[in-house]
């Protein structure tokens, strides 16, 4: 496949239709059709000539429009799969997916978990089908755009005679004098048209722009898509959920140990219907309490040099701040956001070592429910061993104790009591308003003596450092639209052939108001108005 010269001197590539300096027509298509087709400017698309080696057909399908529509639908369809029932990210944290979606919504939900459409948008799959399209996108564009850019920039002033009749406008005059061409020239000039002459020819074009708009549509796209993906890059994003109780201060997820939080206070205000106005006292009538704010007034600290595994880190308080609804805690690209609470969680529980039969106590011990301690030594002899803790206590299908969450709801205990009598120590198994004793009956139990509750704040951790590249992807998407559906690429060549005056027009769309400018700027001269050579005229 070789490249071919034309009679005018220019080298075509191969597959190229009609020459991209003069318009003559190369004999690939032959002349068949009336009409020029001016989509690509007749030019030798690399999809539309090569089709023998791998890459060529890998290049050849994703340049396809037809691909990247089913591409898109295929994607619009697998999105609204995802939208069924809700994403994992967005159901409680205190349950086990599988348990939510089963016990929530039956054996639909049972099987949306299975085919793994809980987390959907982050599938390999569904990625795939992200990059597919993006891939789509820049085989597309660079298959079409090249070529068109490359034509457009060798187009002569002096077209073949075969390419002016070719256009869908074209008429024939009587010849213009060199005074009515200057005069012309100045007409298109004041119409804002960039005016090449040549032999007393002309060629006067303007808004050649507009026919960038799908490509920096495209480029747009393209971004906005590597922005979205940019997501999944460990560091790019982040949006989590911290519970932290009050006097409590745990790390912060993705700071890589750098940055703590500590809960000073968790503070809820309810409306109080009897200082508010009449209006408002007989809304709060009718819906019952409403909460007027929830805040956490939280420390944020910053680890000091490098601890060693299992030594408590050095802090440096950074800064004191109360979280509250939308007024966020911000520090190194992160922001705390207040979304949810929990009151009186249960923190701490306390149990007295107790002979059942005279009832008589030999110390007790209190069980913090987030870290407990597994051995207490009460002295004389006496000592506690918790040899499980459940904090989410059930039984599972084989009848043994496990925990549905980490989180104290329902907590459960297994406690071995040594005593002077009992040295080897005996087992208890202890739950809320439940005592089992696995090995038979026990000189001494563990008798419930009290409990202790704080107060829970759930902060959501957001990071986001891939917002830009998506907004800048919006913002060259909506000019590219604005660029196409805007302005739009006009030229009329004026050539001197055998005596007479020839008139030929093409623009990519709006035809009316192309055939109306020409008008206003002919209406003065010899020439007539250029025929519509399509038989029934559909203004586009």
């Amino acid at each position: 496949m070789k490249d071919s010269k034309c009679e005018c001197g220019h080298i075509n590539p191969h597959g190229t239709v009609f020459c991209e300096a003069c318009g003559k027509d190369t004999g690939e298509n032959g002349e068949d059709k009336q009409l020029l087709d001016m989509r690509y400017e007749g030019s030798a698309r690399r999809s539309q000539t090569y089709s023998k080696t791998f890459i060529d057909k890998i290049w050849n399908f994703f340049s396809s429009v037809k691909v990247g529509v089913w591409l898109i639908i295929i994607t619009l369809a697998a999105s609204a799969v995802g939208t069924i029932l809700p994403q994992q990210m967005y159901i409680p944290t205190n349950v086990l997916p599988a348990d939510y979606y089963k016990d929530t919504y039956g054996w639909v939900g049972k099987l949306y978990y299975q085919l793994g459409f809980n987390n959907l948008y982050s599938s390999w799959w569904y990625l795939v089908l992200i990059a597919s399209i993006g891939v789509s996108l820049v085989i597309c564009s660079l298959d079409r755009v090249i070529p068109l850019y490359k034509a457009l920039k060798r187009q002569r002033v002096t077209r073949h005679e075969g390419f002016l009749k070719r256009q869908r406008l074209f008429g024939q005059s009587a010849s213009l004098t060199q005074e009515e061409v200057i005069s012309l020239k100045q007409k298109l000039i004041a119409k804002r048209y960039h005016v090449r002459e040549e032999n007393g020819n002309l060629l006067a074009e303007k808004n050649r722009f507009s026919r960038w708009g799908p490509y920096v549509n495209h480029i747009g796209l393209i971004i906005f898509l590597f922005g979205a993906m940019l997501r999944f890059v460990p560091g790019m994003y982040v949006d989590k959920v911290l519970w932290v109780r009050e006097g409590e201060t745990k790390v912060i997820p993705e700071t890589n140990g750098e940055y703590y939080l500590k809960n000073e206070k968790f503070t809820l205000d309810i409306y109080d219907k009897n200082k508010e106005n009449q209006a408002f006292k007989q809304a709060l009538d009718r819906v019952g309490s409403v909460v007027k704010n929830y805040q956490s007034d939280v420390v944020l600290y910053k680890k000091v040099g490098d601890a060693l595994p299992g030594e408590k880190p050095k802090l440096e308080k950074v800064q004191e701040y109360p979280i509250q609804v939308n007024k966020p805690l911000k520090f190194d690209n992160f922001a705390l956001y207040q979304v949810d609470y929990k009151l009186d969680e249960l923190n701490k529980m306390s149990f007295k070592l107790t002979n059942k039969k005279s009832e008589k106590t030999f110390g007790d011990i209190t069980l913090s429910l987030s870290e407990p301690e597994k051995k207490y030594d009460l002295g004389n002899g006496y000592s506690v061993e918790l040899m499980s803790y459940f904090p989410d206590f059930e039984f599972d299908e084989n009848g043994e104790p496990t925990t549905k969450t980490r989180i104290p709801n329902n907590p459960a205990f297994v406690f071995k009591m040594i005593s002077p009598e009992k040295p080897e120590g005996e087992v208890s198994f202890v739950a809320i308003r439940q005592t089992i004793e696995p090995f038979g009956d026990n000189l001494y139990k563990m008798a419930f003596n009290g409990i202790e509750t704080k107060n829970v704040s759930a902060l959501t951790l957001k990071k986001d450092m891939t917002i830009w590249v998506i907004i800048f992807g919006g913002i060259l998407f909506m000019i590219g639209v604005m660029q196409g559906a805007y302005w739009n690429h006009r030229r009329i060549w004026i050539q001197q052939v055998q005596g007479n005056t020839w008139i030929s027009a093409h623009t990519n769309k709006n035809w009316y108001g192309l055939k109306r400018e020409i008008h206003s700027i002919i209406e003065d001269t010899k020439l007539e108005d250029p025929q519509d050579q399509i038989n029934n005229e559909k203004e586009e």
